[in-house]
């Protein structure tokens, strides 16, 4: 039975440096379909995928956030995995990789030097790379999204704003705080997903703001000032597992007074 929800399926939680959990990317199964945002750093998303029951003949459409390793390698995987699926009729054309032209020329890039040259010859064939610009809305199966750049000092990096079937509005930050030029696109959503590298009371352990990060506290106040309804945290260190869901909701908690979740990896959220 098909869920009439939209389910918010974690792949991975952690930041790049993590090795107790997978590199932060989702899965976000609509009624009529679904959108991947990342694939982590490796073939790793293979294991992910398996255990989250996504089937990767399911992943027909990928949006890519920006080039950094945690983020882009595991999508050359995914493409060495899906295009000779398609080939022999196991997956449906095309695969439809969402990205901006730094990540674009990024994917083209490792494919070329990584690749069998069978498999590249099926980029802008029955894997495309789809280009998209800042602001540009794109519909699709059944979620709206619109994709803006985060307005980062670092490799370029685009978030996204999605309409969900049932009208609520979902804005992902990438794994970088909250920016004000992107206040169109954040306030009053529905649920806002935000990196919280680490807790406010850790931050001389982890650094966040010279790694343009921020905390759980500060993700909390970010969305109370934004009038949020819902926030999600993720791409954190992995250090305090065990009690990762309990500090940082309560971190968030002392500014935020809407629902927060800290999912683990593998967890469904059911937005």
């Amino acid at each position: 039975m098909i869920s009439k929800s939209t389910q918010l399926i974690m792949l991975g939680t952690g930041n790049a440096m993590c090795t107790r959990c997978y590199n932060t990317c989702f899965y976000l199964r609509t009624p009529g379909g679904g959108l991947m945002v990342d694939a982590g750093g490796g073939n790793g998303i293979f294991r992910q995928l398996y255990k989250a029951r996504v089937s990767v003949e399911e992943v027909k459409n990928l949006f890519v956030t920006h080039v950094h390793t945690d983020h882009i390698l595991g999508v050359v995987w995914l493409i060495r995995k899906i295009s000779p699926m398609i080939h022999k009729g196991k997956h449906t054309a095309p695969f439809t990789i969402y990205c901006n032209d730094e990540v674009a020329n990024a994917v083209r890039t490792l494919c070329r030097l990584t690749m069998p040259s069978k498999i590249c010859s099926a980029i802008d064939d029955t894997i495309i790379l789809r280009e998209v610009n800042d602001g540009e809305c794109v519909e699709i199966d059944d979620l709206k999204v619109t994709f803006f750049d985060i307005g980062t000092t670092k490799s370029k990096q685009y978030g996204f704003q999605a309409t969900l079937p049932d009208g609520q509005v979902l804005t992902c930050l990438g794994d970088e705080p909250y920016n004000p030029v992107n206040e169109r696109y954040v306030r009053g959503c529905d649920w806002l997903m935000c990196e919280a590298f680490c807790l406010y009371g850790d931050r001389a352990q982890f650094n966040p703001y010279e790694k343009n990060h921020s905390t759980a506290l500060d993700a909390g106040r970010q969305a109370q000032e934004m009038g949020v309804k819902k926030l999600l945290l993720y791409h954190t260190e992995d250090t305090h597992l065990s009690n990762r869901r309990l500090t940082y909701t309560a971190e968030a908690a002392k500014h935020f007074t809407g629902r927060i979740e800290v999912p683990d990896d593998l967890e469904t959220v059911l937005l």
